[in-house]
């Protein structure tokens, strides 16, 4: 099974199960070596990623503090966990206040039964989503159709998605792994099942496919009167919602529908509505490589005769809290979702988001995704290792996630809850050898006597075969480092004596 060929032909309406590890994708290994052999698939990837890098690069590359922005953008999402308890608290009085409806999930269950019950309250066939990782994670959308409601995903790139019978692979570009033709056939073949059919000359040309996404999104938006959201942050202080995108669907969603539910992870909390400011300094360079985002709609509440007159906010744990009592991985609770890490990762470019068996791919994902759930279950233990831990991620990190430490430390998670015996007698007998600077001496002197024999080995039996299914085994230097190091330290001497008797 190709990874790009992740979908469905279950058709419009029906959309695949995202879950912990959906599609039944098998665990990351497995998964990312089918996904290698999809040359298509990495030259999508590769284009695209490359692109993204390379604008990115050049609008940081403007902004002379942007490392102090970085540090400030940690310092703030740091404290707000640290205080999490009473900013809950007080964003829920400010958005009551302000008219709207506070509701708690503790997981995805709760949630997804909130928000069906708010839609069958208004006797909603249909309803309408901005784009949303949140709704994503507890699958909303399942959720929904189970119930009888289609839920329209109105973002370019969900959409895409959504017609292909596909799973996004992407934070910021869920169809990433489309290229602009494929595009054009998913439109003309399935837009007409489900609303306004694409142009009978489409072509595939960019501007032709925004033309008719636009198009074939006007009637829903105009004629749907529940609409999902997710949030980017939220204010504290005021109790306001903030998203910000780049097409303006999100701004339709937002202010057409009379009833706005908004589904909002616990770590989406900013203290005060001056923190914000620097969070829209480094969002839109890490995410979209632009200097200012070019929607960001906020909401507060209920206004009378101005947008949504209904607005419910469901406030998500879904295993955020069990995250934040890891000390060492709650800085990935940090994250604002901007995608930087997957732009930068050799790993992400070359298998794509779908191997990764998770609605959060690449190396944020790799963390994140054991943090929410625990390291029991194969596929988030998996996930850990899907990293050559070049550093490149955390470079790139808006809010300085230091995700190869994590990467680190769940590794350990992940070995302590599944014991590899072979694995655990080869450590316990590395440490008996490294433990002793003469033991180790000595081996390392018996193995560069037969050291020659090792690069003459083809095949190894069991989990060592890993290493020779790719590569040989290297011959053993004859000599150690210690060795040739004292045999050039006394030559040293020597030359240095035999200079000093000349002299004298």
């Amino acid at each position: 099974m190709s990874n790009r060929l992740a979908r469905t032909d279950q058709g419009p309406g029906l959309h695949p199960k995202p879950g912990v590890a959906f599609l039944g994708m098998p665990a990351f290994p497995q998964a990312a070596k089918v996904a290698l052999g999809d040359d298509q698939l990495r030259t999508n990837l590769g284009r695209a990623t490359d692109t993204i890098r390379t604008k990115r690069l050049a609008v940081v590359g403007e902004m002379p503090d942007w490392q102090d922005l970085r540090e400030s953008a940690a310092a703030i999402k740091d404290h707000t966990l640290a205080n999490l308890d009473r900013y809950l608290v007080q964003f829920e009085e400010a958005a009551t206040a302000a008219g709207a409806t506070v509701h708690w999930a503790v997981d995805a269950e709760e949630a997804c039964r909130i928000g069906v019950e708010i839609a069958n309250r208004h006797n909603a066939q249909d309803v309408i989503k901005v784009k949303s990782m949140a709704t994503q994670e507890i699958e909303l959308n399942e959720a929904l159709e189970a119930a009888g409601i289609h839920a329209w995903e109105t973002d370019l790139a969900e959409l895409i998605v959504q017609l292909g019978g596909d799973t996004p692979s992407h934070f910021l570009v869920p169809a990433i792994h489309r290229n602009r033709h494929e595009i054009a056939d998913i439109f003309t073949d399935r837009m007409g099942e489900v609303g306004r059919p694409a142009p009978d000359d489409l072509t595939a040309e960019p501007r032709r496919l925004a033309e008719a996404a636009r198009l074939h999104l006007r009637d829903k938006f105009l004629d749907t009167t529940v609409a999902f959201s997710g949030a980017n942050f939220a204010i504290a202080e005021t109790g306001t919602l903030v998203v910000v995108e780049s097409e303006g669907n999100g701004r339709m969603c937002l202010t057409c529908p009379e009833v706005l539910v908004s589904v909002v992870g616990i770590e989406k909390l900013l203290p005060s509505f001056s923190d914000l400011e620097v969070f829209m300094q480094v969002l839109p360079r890490s995410s979209t490589a632009e200097r200012m985002n070019p929607y960001t709609t906020m909401w507060t509440g209920v206004t009378p005769g101005d947008g949504p007159q209904e607005l419910h906010i469901i406030l998500i744990d879904n295993g955020r809290t069990r995250a934040l009592a890891d000390e060492v991985g709650r800085q990935a609770l940090r994250c604002i979702r901007c995608s930087a890490c997957l732009n930068v990762c050799p790993v992400y470019e070359r298998v794509g988001g779908h191997a990764y068996g998770s609605v959060y791919p690449g190396p944020i994902g790799a963390i994140l995704n054991p943090l929410l759930h625990g390291v029991s279950d194969e596929h988030d233990a998996a996930l850990p290792f899907a990293s050559s831990l070049c550093g490149a991620c955390y470079e790139a990190c808006p809010v300085a996630i230091d995700i190869p430490t994590v990467l680190i430390d769940q590794r350990a998670a992940a070995i302590r809850e599944h014991p590899e015996p072979a694995e655990a007698a080869t450590m316990k007998l590395a440490g008996w050898a490294l433990g002793d600077a003469r033991r180790l001496g000595r081996l390392q002197r018996l193995a560069g006597r037969f050291g020659g024999l090792a690069s003459k080995i083809r095949w190894l039996p069991g989990k060592l075969g890993g290493w020779t299914r790719s590569r040989r085994i290297p011959a053993v230097p004859e000599k150690s480092f210690r060795q040739w190091w004292a045999e050039r330290e006394s030559e040293s001497e020597t030359a240095q004596d035999g200079d000093d008797h000349g002299r004298a």
